[in-house]
């Protein structure tokens, strides 16, 4: 699935990195912690946070993560979405939960 089906199935916004939107998935990943998402996140995943500093695009970035959700109504920082658009690695939101989110995207991803 590319990044685009998940943001027409989910409703997602796209925030930035709009040239990534033909990104392929190849699962999800939920995490908070910078460290764990380093240390555990594959390629390809889709990352599901509330982290909205550039520092999750350093992230996303190393491990060539196929897109970013940020969850609860939350928006980048400017800094963040300019790393976004440098990298092609899109940030989208959403108001729901991590909880909510990660159930969809499960689902969608398990069809």
């Amino acid at each position: 699935m590319k990044v685009s089906e998940l943001v027409n199935e989910l409703g997602l916004k796209v925030f930035s990195g709009e040239k990534g939107l033909d990104n392929e998935i190849t699962g999800g990943y939920v995490s908070d912690l910078l460290s764990d998402v380093m240390g555990n996140a594959r390629d390809g995943q889709v990352w599901i946070t509330l982290q909205v500093h550039q520092n999750v695009m350093a992230i996303a970035s190393l491990k060539d993560m196929a897109a970013i959700i940020l969850v609860k109504g939350l928006e980048p920082n400017e800094n963040t979405l300019q790393h976004s658009n440098n990298e092609n690695i899109p940030i989208l939101g959403t108001g729901l939960s991590t909880f909510e989110i990660s159930g969809k995207l499960y689902e969608l991803l398990n069809r």
